[in-house]
């Protein structure tokens, strides 16, 4: 195993503290978001657009660029935060134009609208065959960027995302990387009662994929060796699609939040606003 820098390490655990702050100050701002799966996934997302990712905040259409799919687009609230913390987008025009008629910052993204989402997603189950496309294209194309897809594990119980999962697997995209947010509760409870998905990553490897199980992901140090140890983006040769199957909690973070389903979506008050910094700060200093 190689050695990790955790310099970066705690580089990125420190923005993963802010942008959850970020993503608080925001939900309390608006009033609603869906913040349990957004917390779940913020370290992992964190890492990815803040040093992994091939992306640039001010050129966001590159052709070079790297594709980040997000298929569960209930938690675009998250990367709204990435966006607007690296500058592309103003705070007050995110906080005043968050699911409002004439705002273009919808509970679920729409590319149409927000530079920097490749897919318009939140009908959960499609992001994976758009990014199986996108790696045709690239293969197609000889590129050499990769790409990534987010998806919640609730989402698995629909049927496309296995068709997308075939596919992948026959034609071997070595530049493809499936990440599954597996939080195990989805918007009407625990993932386990409502579609039974274990064992989870026998059923990837036993399509075709190669599977890495990150044991805590949201343990950045884990996060961050997962994504450095990735192979190199390969359009042309045939080799298995990576799944990096996360095992994360839902609400990561906000100690009353956490493992609770009735924290998908939300509101604060004032005074659990304040209370969710101050559980964060005190996780970060733990860190530190």
């Amino acid at each position: 195993m190689e050695k990790i820098d955790m310099a970066l390490v705690k580089r990125l655990e420190d923005k993963a503290a802010d942008i959850r702050k970020q993503l608080i100050d925001m939900t309390y701002a608006i009033g609603h978001a869906h913040l349990g799966g957004a917390l779940s996934m913020c370290d992992i997302t964190v890492a990815l657009y803040y040093h992994f990712l091939n992306f640039n905040p001010m050129e966001p259409k590159a052709p070079d660029r790297d594709r980040l799919v997000l298929s569960k687009g209930h938690s675009g609230c998250l990367i709204y935060n990435i966006f607007a913390d690296m500058g592309m987008y103003d705070k007050e025009e995110l906080y005043n134009g968050y699911n409002r008629i004439g705002g273009k910052f919808g509970q679920h993204p729409n590319r149409k609208y927000i530079e920097g989402f490749e897919a318009s997603t939140g009908s959960l189950g499609h992001g994976l065959s758009l990014a199986v496309g996108m790696a045709f294209a690239g293969r197609m194309d000889r590129a050499g960027w990769r790409v990534f897809c987010i998806t919640g594990d609730g989402e698995l119980n629909e049927g496309s995302n296995w068709e997308a999962i075939m596919l992948a697997a026959h034609h071997q995209f070595g530049n493809l990387v499936a990440i599954v947010d597996r939080n195990r509760i989805q918007g009407n409870g625990w993932t386990e009662d409502t579609v039974t998905l274990e064992p989870l990553a026998d059923k990837w490897e036993s399509f075709g994929w190669e599977v890495r199980v990150i044991e805590d992901g949201n343990d950045m140090q884990q996060v961050v060796a997962a994504l450095a140890a990735l192979p190199p983006s390969d359009p042309v040769k045939r080799r298995k699609p990576i799944c990096l199957l996360a095992n994360t909690i839902k609400g990561k973070g906000i100690a009353f939040m956490e493992n609770e389903p009735k924290w998908h979506a939300g509101g604060l008050s004032k005074e659990k606003r304040d209370e969710c910094h101050r559980l964060i700060d005190e996780a970060r200093k733990v860190r530190g």
